[in-house]
């Protein structure tokens, strides 16, 4: 049975601390829909950017976001598609997370299959290894180097069934959601469950266990950005051990650097989100056009999908088709939605 072993120690005590006032902070804020939806998009781009250029991707972050624009980009095609695939997952999770389905081991594979699919083989996609894995260090002018060995093949899937049961156990017990993601995190890359895709699998994996506890912060923070800017002490703080029981022993030394770099990027979301905050109270904005979470949802779906109907609303938010068609007008009535089609046909595009 999974039993991660650490201490909390002051620092890490103390940072949790202030990511939770935090959290409170960027809650109450009042933001312009759209200034919202802006910070969202760019938060997306740059989660698929970090998490995808850890990896060796090449794109730079203005061709992340012309994907994620459907447009075209002059690049090898693997690295499309791992960009593409990075962003699909994304999406994946948040409807996860509005469907109200449970983490399971099914949709652990699934995210997989969406960071891999065109780039391994269809049944290495989704699918756990069947071979012993290592990683190797390659320096140039001397031999590799392998730097940490992977559990038997045969023992990933019970391994990950045993950390899925204690995820489902970390809410009943009332561990942090925070230090929860870091060890989700760090066991996924320790297993090492699949061929290849480990690692962005890993801190998708840990996004959805933050979301899921309520700790998405209005989908406003990205992570990745902390470990691509210094990758050497992402991987330094990463490799706790040699090969996986040496890594069981104290997860500690990773939860410090996990939630001291979590600290940092949602004090950077605080700044952004108090800033564009202050700003509209000192410019007198009109109260009106500040909207509810269930609203700022449908902004969200509508920016993805580019068409809504009210069928779609009331199934998102799972509310009442009344209830789906007040929000729909409200949104209309503020000049944000406009109505294409009449009666049961209608639906709703972005003015």
């Amino acid at each position: 049975m999974f039993n991660p072993k650490y201490i909390l120690t002051d620092a890490m005590v103390k940072a949790l601390t202030s990511i939770a006032e935090s959290k409170a902070v960027i809650e109450r804020a009042t933001i312009l829909p759209q200034q919202e939806l802006r910070l969202r998009r760019a938060t997306l781009v740059r989660m698929t950017h970090s998490s995808t250029a850890i990896e060796g991707n090449r794109l730079n972050i203005n061709e992340v976001g012309a994907l994620l624009s459907h447009k075209r980009v002059d690049a090898p095609q693997r690295e499309i598609h791992e960009v593409k695939n990075y962003l699909a997952a994304l999406r994946y999770i948040e409807k996860i997370i509005a469907g109200g389905r449970p983490i399971s081991e099914k949709v652990l594979l699934r995210i997989h299959a969406l960071v891999t699919a065109h780039t391994l083989p269809k049944e290495q996609s989704g699918r756990y290894r069947k071979t012993r894995v290592y990683v190797v260090k390659n320096r140039a002018g001397f031999p590799n180097e392998v730097v940490y060995t992977a559990p038997d093949a045969k023992k990933a899937p019970q391994l990950c069934k045993g950390l899925l049961a204690w995820l489902k156990g970390s809410e009943k017990n009332n561990i942090n959601p925070v230090v929860v993601a870091g060890i989700i995190h760090q066991e996924v890359a320790a297993i090492h469950p699949f061929t290849d895709g480990n690692g962005r699998t890993a801190r998708a994996f840990a996004t959805l266990a933050l979301y899921r506890r309520g700790y998405d912060f209005r989908r406003l923070f990205a992570l990745e950005d902390h470990y691509n800017r210094d990758r050497a002490a992402y991987y330094a703080a990463i490799n706790i051990g040699e090969n996986y029981e040496k890594r069981r022993t104290d997860f500690t030394p990773w939860l410090e650097y996990f939630v001291e770099g979590f600290k940092e990027e949602i004090d950077n979301v605080r700044k952004r989100v108090v800033s564009l905050s202050h700003k509209k109270i000192n410019d007198r904005v009109d109260t009106k056009i500040f909207l509810q979470k269930e609203q700022i949802e449908i902004l969200d779906l509508l920016e993805q999908t580019g068409r809504i109907t009210m069928k779609d609303v009331a199934g998102i938010l799972k509310c009442p088709k009344r209830t789906a068609q007040l929000h729909l007008q409200k949104l209309k009535k503020l000049g944000l939605l406009a109505q294409v089609g009449k009666g049961p046909a209608s639906a709703y595009v972005m003015k």
